[in-house]
């Protein structure tokens, strides 16, 4: 008896000291040195449409790659609000939009899958990993509102974030803390401000 209570504690020391120097490891990774950001932040018009482009950096670690080559799919979701700047009153909020990129690897024809929600062509497919990156970081000329909903001579703000989606996880993996925290990515809201 007095053996196996000895044995259970020494079990228990062992299993304390490796989740340790297991999170310390982690916390040294660079998983956890790189964070992901928006970047490259454009406001523009065309004659009809204000339009948005923006990219995210920092978005895929090896850990991810390494699962999405298995066969795990993952979705960003890019959320982009558009507020009208009023002195002396709550701001307006004149569009909320919330947009999906979701990457799938077919591991037997070796291509890889990109739907983005906001574009109403058919997904995207590609052999280039690189390639699959980029339409998955990259929105290029996201239609936020039409002009004739602004004011001339009116300022006005953007607010942009992006994340990963856990709910992508395979269920079975959102108990397990280790695995999620490595899929774990979400930016500041990042904000520009213009007068139309």
């Amino acid at each position: 008896m007095r053996g196996l209570s000895f044995t259970a504690r020494l079990l228990r020391n062992l299993l304390k000291v490796f989740c340790f120097l297991s999170v310390l490891l982690l916390m040294q990774s660079p998983v956890f040195s790189q964070e992901a950001r928006l970047t490259h932040i454009i406001v523009t018009n065309t004659r009809d449409d204000l339009l948005i482009y923006l990219r995210v950096e920092g978005a895929f670690p090896d850990n991810m790659k390494s699962a999405i080559l298995s066969g795990v799919p993952a979705t960003f979701s890019f959320f982009i609000h558009l507020y009208q700047y009023r002195t002396f009153w709550l701001d307006k909020e004149i569009a909320e939009l919330k947009v999906t990129h979701t990457i799938r690897y077919n591991p037997l024809k070796k291509e890889f899958v990109v739907n983005r929600s906001w574009e109403s062509a058919s997904p995207q497919k590609t052999r280039s990993f690189l390639e699959a990156q980029k339409l998955m970081t990259e929105i290029d000329s996201l239609k936020i509102v039409e002009l004739n909903r602004l004011e001339k001579g009116r300022q006005y703000q953007i607010q942009a974030k992006a994340e990963l989606s856990k709910r992508t996880l395979p269920f079975y993996l959102h108990y397990v803390l280790f695995f999620v925290a490595l899929w774990d990515f979400e930016t500041d809201w990042y904000t520009t401000d213009f007068i139309y």
